[in-house]
């Protein structure tokens, strides 16, 4: 089995995916006039206005749930992975991912929010609709439908669960079977209220876990401020092999970098839009912005935040591709959350170890909440018109409790292993219809920066904009225009 997952990782996370991920970045930003730069201030804006509705979540809701999606294992489990595959230049690539896929994110979002759908009193939307309806093509949509549920109903939710158990017994002690149970309560709760129960709680727990994870990454950066330049140099000359020690391993570096920069923020994954045609808006291109800062909420802040403690501290090990350590400063620590422990150890030996612990069981915990919410929203583009649709609604929920659970006592290797898989797979479907499915999205902020400029009530004519298919916002205008 492991060597099985192996060779499909091999297959999909070749150069290919990483060169494409990386160009539709850099097209997208270039296409956009780095609207990640230029934006920054209407992002934030963005973010706390609006409010829900029946059928809708405000946007800060659908920034929460997405957010709740990008930030978990990978932002602790994934930095420390990378630095210890990639070097300390890993990080760099990291960011370098994150700045660029804000672009990608935008553009995702903003095609979800076009083509969302209003289905059993609530929006729908994401890849699998987008693609249906932007591109016409319906097996393309089916495709990725399922494999979105493949992947966030079965191979990913053992990577978070995996992650908890593990922080856990090696803070408190406790075995992986009752953490396991005690997750899959919980979790159970939350799924089987629906959206406005999974976007409530991600609106409560997230800017919650968020703030307390920066913090203490800042006091541990300042009792060390001394070394933060070092470190900052080392980032940067290791990504370039400028730094001899790992002048060996820069393709290791923009390899795990980019893979976990991608599985952490998930920009051009095909995960984010779906909480984003959740968002009640006025103009399809304000969530398209929401969302575009969520990722640097991921990445520039959060895993720069596990990267700066890992690495001012020095409690990591650099592996070899040739064998041994090239830096081998822990030893008998095995790769992923335990580096982190180490370094907020290193400072506050009281409760480094259980901090990490309860922060991976926050994040993670978000984390498989996006993940049904994902899996459900593709289910029901699956089933739109059949009759047992809360039968197979229900059937997904056990599924996922079942292999979260699952997840808690497996091995933390194949775990990831098939959640890179799960990754892998969306990125690829999404990456190539979002490239075809540009135009829209281009149209759409060209319209939203004349509004804002003219100062105009906002408004979005799908017609007047020359695209096709947007039938929600069809129907949205005709009933303002009655009314």
């Amino acid at each position: 089995m492991s060597q099985l997952v192996s060779t499909l990782n091999g297959l999909i996370w070749s150069n290919a995916l990483i060169i494409l991920c990386l160009g539709a970045g850099i097209y997208f930003s270039l296409s956009t006039r780095f609207l990640q730069i230029r934006h920054i201030k209407e992002m934030v804006k963005l973010l706390f206005g609006g409010s829900s509705s029946e059928q809708g979540v405000s946007s800060f809701q659908a920034f929460a749930l997405s957010v709740s999606g990008r930030v978990g294992t990978g932002n602790i489990a994934g930095v420390a992975t990378a630095i210890a595959m990639g070097g300390p230049g890993a990080l760099f690539w990291m960011w370098a991912i994150a700045f660029l896929g804000a672009g990608s994110a935008y553009v995702e979002s903003v095609l979800a929010q076009i083509y969302k759908i209003e289905q059993d009193g609530e929006y729908r939307g994401g890849p699998a609709y987008y693609i249906e309806k932007g591109l016409g093509v319906k097996w393309y949509g089916v495709t990725f439908a399922v494999a979105t549920i493949i992947a966030m109903g079965f191979f990913l939710p053992g990577v978070q669960s995996n992650s908890i158990a593990s922080g856990v017994e090696n803070a408190f002690g406790i075995n992986p079977f009752i953490t396991g149970i005690v997750i899959i309560i919980f979790l159970g709760m939350i799924i089987f209220g629906g959206v406005k129960r999974i976007s409530k709680a991600a609106e409560i727990i997230v800017p919650f876990m968020a703030a307390g994870y920066i913090l203490i990454a800042l006091i541990i950066i300042v009792l060390n401020i001394t070394k933060l330049p070092d470190v900052i140099a080392l980032v940067f000359k290791s990504a370039f092999s400028f730094e001899p020690a790992f002048a060996g391993i820069v393709g290791m570096a923009i390899s795990w970098g980019v893979k976990r920069g991608i599985y952490s923020n998930e920009a051009a994954q095909g995960t984010g839009p779906q909480a984003a045609a959740a968002a009640e808006v006025d103009h399809p291109a304000q969530q398209g912005l929401v969302q575009a800062f969520s990722v640097y909420i991921d990445t520039l802040f959060v895993c720069s935040a596990t990267g700066f403690m890992i690495l001012i501290t020095g409690m990591y090990n650099v592996y070899d591709k040739a064998g041994g350590f090239i830096v081998n400063n822990l030893d008998n620590v095995e790769i992923g959350p335990a580096y982190t422990q180490k370094a907020v150890e290193s400072v506050f030996p009281a409760f480094g170890s259980q901090f990490v612990a309860i922060a991976l069981l926050f994040f993670a915990f978000t984390t498989l909440m996006a993940y049904y919410y994902i899996a459900e929203t593709n289910v029901a583009y699956l089933i739109q018109k059949s009759g047992n649709k809360k039968l197979l609604i229900n059937a997904l929920r056990f599924a996922l409790l079942g292999s979260t659970f699952y997840g808690t006592i497996k091995t933390a290797e194949l775990a990831w292993g098939l959640g890179d898989i799960g990754v892998g797979l969306m990125a690829w479907l999404n990456v190539i219809a979002i490239l075809l499915l540009r135009k829209p999205a281009f149209k759409a902020l060209k319209d939203y920066e004349e509004q804002i400029k003219s100062g105009k009530d906002l408004k979005f004519d799908p017609i007047k904009l020359g695209i096709k298919n947007a039938d929600f916002w069809i129907k949205d205008k005709k009933s303002k225009e009655v009314r």
